[in-house]
Protein backbone atom coordinates (compact mmCIF):
# COMPACT_ATOMS: atom_id res chain seq x y z
CA UNK A 1 0.00 0.00 0.00
CA UNK A 2 1.16 3.53 -0.75
CA UNK A 3 1.66 6.06 2.02
CA UNK A 4 -1.01 8.72 1.53
CA UNK A 5 -1.43 12.26 2.80
CA UNK A 6 -3.08 15.56 1.96
CA UNK A 7 -3.08 16.21 -1.82
CA UNK A 8 -2.32 12.58 -2.72
CA UNK A 9 -4.41 11.23 -5.59
CA UNK A 10 -5.08 8.05 -7.51
CA UNK A 11 -6.61 4.61 -7.10
CA UNK A 12 -5.16 4.04 -3.61
CA UNK A 13 -6.91 7.20 -2.42
CA UNK A 14 -10.19 5.94 -3.92
CA UNK A 15 -9.71 2.67 -2.06
CA UNK A 16 -8.96 4.54 1.17
CA UNK A 17 -12.15 6.57 0.73
CA UNK A 18 -14.09 3.38 0.06
CA UNK A 19 -12.80 1.89 3.34
CA UNK A 20 -13.63 5.06 5.27
CA UNK A 21 -17.08 5.11 3.72
CA UNK A 22 -17.69 1.56 4.90
CA UNK A 23 -16.84 2.74 8.40
CA UNK A 24 -19.48 5.45 8.21
CA UNK A 25 -17.49 8.49 7.09
CA UNK A 26 -19.52 10.41 4.45
CA UNK A 27 -16.74 10.79 1.90
CA UNK A 28 -17.21 10.69 -1.89
CA UNK A 29 -14.67 8.41 -3.58
CA UNK A 30 -13.10 11.13 -5.69
CA UNK A 31 -9.57 9.74 -5.68
CA UNK A 32 -8.26 13.01 -4.25
CA UNK A 33 -7.02 13.27 -0.65
CA UNK A 34 -8.53 16.56 0.46
CA UNK A 35 -9.29 18.03 3.86
CA UNK A 36 -12.50 15.99 4.26
CA UNK A 37 -10.50 12.78 3.83
CA UNK A 38 -7.74 14.05 6.10
CA UNK A 39 -10.23 14.88 8.86
CA UNK A 40 -11.76 11.42 8.56
CA UNK A 41 -8.32 9.80 8.80
CA UNK A 42 -7.50 11.89 11.87
CA UNK A 43 -10.77 10.89 13.51
CA UNK A 44 -10.15 7.21 12.72
CA UNK A 45 -6.61 7.43 14.12
CA UNK A 46 -7.81 9.15 17.28
CA UNK A 47 -10.55 6.56 17.88
CA UNK A 48 -8.16 3.66 17.34
CA UNK A 49 -5.22 4.78 19.48
CA UNK A 50 -2.89 5.71 16.64
CA UNK A 51 -0.68 8.74 16.22
CA UNK A 52 -3.02 11.43 14.89
CA UNK A 53 -1.19 12.90 11.91
CA UNK A 54 -3.79 12.60 9.13
CA UNK A 55 -1.43 10.45 7.04
CA UNK A 56 -2.07 6.87 6.01
CA UNK A 57 0.97 4.66 6.54
CA UNK A 58 1.33 0.97 7.28
CA UNK A 59 -0.26 1.10 10.76
CA UNK A 60 -3.33 3.04 9.62
CA UNK A 61 -3.70 0.80 6.57
CA UNK A 62 -3.46 -2.28 8.77
CA UNK A 63 -6.22 -1.15 11.11
CA UNK A 64 -8.43 0.12 8.29
CA UNK A 65 -8.26 -3.25 6.55
CA UNK A 66 -8.80 -5.09 9.83
CA UNK A 67 -11.85 -2.99 10.74
CA UNK A 68 -13.47 -3.35 7.32
CA UNK A 69 -12.39 -6.91 6.42
CA UNK A 70 -13.22 -7.07 2.71
CA UNK A 71 -14.93 -10.29 1.70
CA UNK A 72 -12.41 -13.01 0.90
CA UNK A 73 -14.41 -14.01 -2.15
CA UNK A 74 -13.57 -10.66 -3.75
CA UNK A 75 -10.04 -11.83 -4.53
CA UNK A 76 -11.52 -14.60 -6.66
CA UNK A 77 -12.77 -11.94 -9.06
CA UNK A 78 -9.38 -10.36 -9.83
CA UNK A 79 -7.30 -10.81 -12.97
CA UNK A 80 -4.23 -13.03 -12.87
CA UNK A 81 -1.12 -13.30 -15.02
CA UNK A 82 -2.62 -16.13 -17.07
CA UNK A 83 -5.64 -13.98 -17.94
CA UNK A 84 -3.40 -11.35 -19.53
CA UNK A 85 -1.34 -14.02 -21.31
CA UNK A 86 -4.52 -15.58 -22.73
CA UNK A 87 -5.79 -12.16 -23.81
CA UNK A 88 -2.50 -11.35 -25.57
CA UNK A 89 -2.55 -14.67 -27.42
CA UNK A 90 -6.21 -14.38 -28.40
CA UNK A 91 -5.77 -10.91 -29.87
CA UNK A 92 -2.23 -11.45 -31.20
CA UNK A 93 -0.80 -8.72 -29.00
CA UNK A 94 2.52 -8.39 -27.27
CA UNK A 95 2.16 -9.27 -23.58
CA UNK A 96 4.09 -6.17 -22.50
CA UNK A 97 1.64 -4.01 -24.47
CA UNK A 98 -1.35 -5.74 -22.83
CA UNK A 99 0.18 -5.22 -19.39
CA UNK A 100 0.83 -1.56 -20.17
CA UNK A 101 -2.78 -0.97 -21.16
CA UNK A 102 -4.05 -2.90 -18.15
CA UNK A 103 -1.88 -0.76 -15.88
CA UNK A 104 -2.76 2.63 -17.36
CA UNK A 105 -6.29 2.24 -18.69
CA UNK A 106 -7.81 0.09 -15.97
CA UNK A 107 -9.22 1.80 -12.90
CA UNK A 108 -7.04 -0.09 -10.42
CA UNK A 109 -9.61 -2.79 -9.73
CA UNK A 110 -12.91 -3.70 -11.28
CA UNK A 111 -14.91 -4.34 -8.13
CA UNK A 112 -15.95 -2.51 -5.00
CA UNK A 113 -15.56 -4.09 -1.58
CA UNK A 114 -19.15 -5.34 -1.67
CA UNK A 115 -18.44 -7.33 -4.84
CA UNK A 116 -20.26 -5.02 -7.22
CA UNK A 117 -18.42 -3.78 -10.32
CA UNK A 118 -17.13 -0.23 -10.20
CA UNK A 119 -19.34 2.23 -12.05
CA UNK A 120 -19.62 5.92 -12.82
CA UNK A 121 -23.08 7.19 -13.68
CA UNK A 122 -23.41 9.88 -16.39
CA UNK A 123 -26.58 11.97 -16.20
CA UNK A 124 -26.10 13.56 -19.62
CA UNK A 125 -25.87 10.12 -21.23
CA UNK A 126 -29.05 9.15 -19.35
CA UNK A 127 -30.75 12.18 -20.90
CA UNK A 128 -29.84 10.94 -24.39
CA UNK A 129 -30.59 7.29 -23.65
CA UNK A 130 -34.11 8.21 -22.56
CA UNK A 131 -34.65 10.12 -25.79
CA UNK A 132 -33.46 7.10 -27.81
CA UNK A 133 -36.16 5.05 -26.08
CA UNK A 134 -38.91 7.54 -26.88
CA UNK A 135 -39.03 9.21 -23.47
CA UNK A 136 -38.78 13.00 -23.35
CA UNK A 137 -36.34 13.78 -20.48
CA UNK A 138 -37.49 17.40 -20.33
CA UNK A 139 -40.90 16.26 -19.11
CA UNK A 140 -39.51 14.40 -16.10
CA UNK A 141 -36.54 16.65 -15.29
CA UNK A 142 -36.93 18.64 -12.07
CA UNK A 143 -34.72 19.90 -9.20
CA UNK A 144 -35.19 16.68 -7.22
CA UNK A 145 -33.49 14.57 -9.90
CA UNK A 146 -31.01 17.15 -11.18
CA UNK A 147 -28.13 15.02 -9.88
CA UNK A 148 -28.95 12.14 -12.25
CA UNK A 149 -30.67 13.78 -15.24
CA UNK A 150 -29.15 16.73 -17.09
CA UNK A 151 -28.58 17.61 -20.78
CA UNK A 152 -24.87 18.48 -20.69
CA UNK A 153 -21.85 16.77 -19.14
CA UNK A 154 -20.71 17.90 -15.73
CA UNK A 155 -18.63 16.20 -13.06
CA UNK A 156 -20.46 18.13 -10.32
CA UNK A 157 -22.66 15.20 -9.35
CA UNK A 158 -20.00 12.47 -9.26
CA UNK A 159 -19.76 10.83 -5.83
CA UNK A 160 -17.63 7.80 -6.68
CA UNK A 161 -17.45 4.38 -5.05
CA UNK A 162 -20.60 2.58 -3.82
CA UNK A 163 -22.65 5.79 -3.80
CA UNK A 164 -22.67 5.80 -7.60
CA UNK A 165 -25.12 2.91 -7.28
CA UNK A 166 -27.45 5.21 -5.36
CA UNK A 167 -27.44 7.55 -8.34
CA UNK A 168 -27.98 4.64 -10.74
CA UNK A 169 -30.95 3.34 -8.75
CA UNK A 170 -32.44 6.80 -8.43
CA UNK A 171 -32.27 7.22 -12.20
CA UNK A 172 -33.64 3.72 -12.86
CA UNK A 173 -36.70 4.43 -10.72
CA UNK A 174 -37.68 7.83 -12.09
CA UNK A 175 -40.56 6.13 -13.90
CA UNK A 176 -42.09 2.63 -13.49
CA UNK A 177 -41.00 1.68 -16.99
CA UNK A 178 -38.40 -1.03 -17.83
CA UNK A 179 -37.07 1.22 -20.59
CA UNK A 180 -36.00 3.74 -17.94
CA UNK A 181 -34.02 1.10 -16.05
CA UNK A 182 -32.38 -0.02 -19.29
CA UNK A 183 -31.50 3.58 -20.09
CA UNK A 184 -29.97 4.01 -16.63
CA UNK A 185 -27.84 0.86 -16.93
CA UNK A 186 -26.67 2.02 -20.36
CA UNK A 187 -25.65 5.39 -18.88
CA UNK A 188 -22.94 4.09 -16.54
CA UNK A 189 -19.38 3.09 -17.28
CA UNK A 190 -18.60 -0.38 -15.95
CA UNK A 191 -15.66 -2.25 -14.49
CA UNK A 192 -11.92 -1.92 -14.71
CA UNK A 193 -11.91 -0.42 -18.19
CA UNK A 194 -14.82 1.99 -17.66
CA UNK A 195 -16.77 0.87 -20.72
CA UNK A 196 -20.05 2.68 -21.22
CA UNK A 197 -23.11 0.47 -21.12
CA UNK A 198 -24.67 1.95 -24.25
CA UNK A 199 -21.95 0.25 -26.33
CA UNK A 200 -23.42 -3.17 -25.49
CA UNK A 201 -24.91 -3.83 -28.94
CA UNK A 202 -21.80 -2.85 -30.87
CA UNK A 203 -19.75 -5.07 -28.55
CA UNK A 204 -21.91 -8.10 -29.34
CA UNK A 205 -24.01 -8.38 -26.19
CA UNK A 206 -27.65 -9.32 -26.69
CA UNK A 207 -28.92 -6.68 -24.25
CA UNK A 208 -27.76 -4.14 -21.71
CA UNK A 209 -28.78 -6.63 -19.02
CA UNK A 210 -26.48 -9.30 -20.45
CA UNK A 211 -23.61 -6.81 -20.57
CA UNK A 212 -24.16 -5.79 -16.93
CA UNK A 213 -24.46 -9.42 -15.83
CA UNK A 214 -21.06 -10.13 -17.40
CA UNK A 215 -19.49 -7.17 -15.60
CA UNK A 216 -20.54 -8.71 -12.27
CA UNK A 217 -18.81 -12.06 -12.84
CA UNK A 218 -15.05 -11.43 -12.92
CA UNK A 219 -12.44 -8.92 -14.07
CA UNK A 220 -11.78 -11.48 -16.80
CA UNK A 221 -15.21 -10.69 -18.21
CA UNK A 222 -14.44 -6.99 -18.01
CA UNK A 223 -11.22 -7.64 -19.92
CA UNK A 224 -13.26 -9.53 -22.52
CA UNK A 225 -15.46 -6.45 -22.95
CA UNK A 226 -12.35 -4.32 -23.34
CA UNK A 227 -11.10 -6.67 -26.06
CA UNK A 228 -14.40 -6.39 -27.88
CA UNK A 229 -14.25 -2.61 -27.59
CA UNK A 230 -10.77 -2.16 -29.05
CA UNK A 231 -11.70 -4.47 -31.93
CA UNK A 232 -15.07 -2.83 -32.61
CA UNK A 233 -13.60 0.69 -32.65
CA UNK A 234 -10.32 -0.13 -34.38
CA UNK A 235 -8.06 0.72 -31.45
CA UNK A 236 -6.39 -2.67 -31.62
CA UNK A 237 -4.56 -1.71 -34.83
CA UNK A 238 -2.76 1.09 -32.99
CA UNK A 239 -2.04 -1.15 -30.02
CA UNK A 240 -0.41 -3.76 -32.23
CA UNK A 241 1.72 -1.02 -33.79
CA UNK A 242 2.52 0.41 -30.34
CA UNK A 243 1.39 3.79 -31.62
CA UNK A 244 0.50 5.05 -28.17
CA UNK A 245 -0.83 8.45 -29.20
CA UNK A 246 -3.26 6.99 -31.73
CA UNK A 247 -4.34 4.26 -29.33
CA UNK A 248 -4.92 6.79 -26.54
CA UNK A 249 -6.90 9.01 -28.90
CA UNK A 250 -9.00 6.05 -30.02
CA UNK A 251 -9.72 4.83 -26.49
CA UNK A 252 -9.75 8.05 -24.46
CA UNK A 253 -10.72 10.62 -27.06
CA UNK A 254 -8.95 13.74 -28.39
CA UNK A 255 -8.26 15.14 -24.91
CA UNK A 256 -5.96 12.20 -24.07
CA UNK A 257 -2.87 14.42 -24.15
CA UNK A 258 -4.11 16.45 -21.17
CA UNK A 259 -3.69 13.37 -18.98
CA UNK A 260 -0.57 12.19 -20.82
CA UNK A 261 -2.12 8.79 -21.50
CA UNK A 262 0.19 8.16 -24.44
CA UNK A 263 3.40 8.85 -22.51
CA UNK A 264 2.13 6.81 -19.55
CA UNK A 265 1.35 3.90 -21.86
CA UNK A 266 4.76 4.02 -23.50
CA UNK A 267 6.55 4.19 -20.14
CA UNK A 268 4.51 1.26 -18.80
CA UNK A 269 5.23 -0.73 -21.96
CA UNK A 270 8.97 -0.21 -21.66
CA UNK A 271 8.85 -1.17 -18.00
CA UNK A 272 7.05 -4.45 -18.70
CA UNK A 273 9.17 -5.12 -21.77
CA UNK A 274 12.33 -5.06 -19.68
CA UNK A 275 11.00 -7.44 -17.04
CA UNK A 276 11.74 -11.17 -17.37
Amino acid sequence: MQNLKLKSSGSFVSYLQELLGKLGYPIPATGYFGTITENAVRDFQQKNGLVVDGEVGVKTWTLLNEKTKPAQVLGDKFLGEQDLMDFAQKHQLELAAVKAVNEVESSGKGFLMDGKPKILFEGHIFWNQLKERGINPSLISNPSNADVLYPKWTKTHYVGGPKEYDRLEKAANLLPDPKVREAALASASWGSYQIMGFHFKKLGYASINEFVDQMYIHERNQLEAFGRYINAFGCITHLKAKNWAKFANCYNGPLFAQNKYDTKLEAAYRKHLNRP
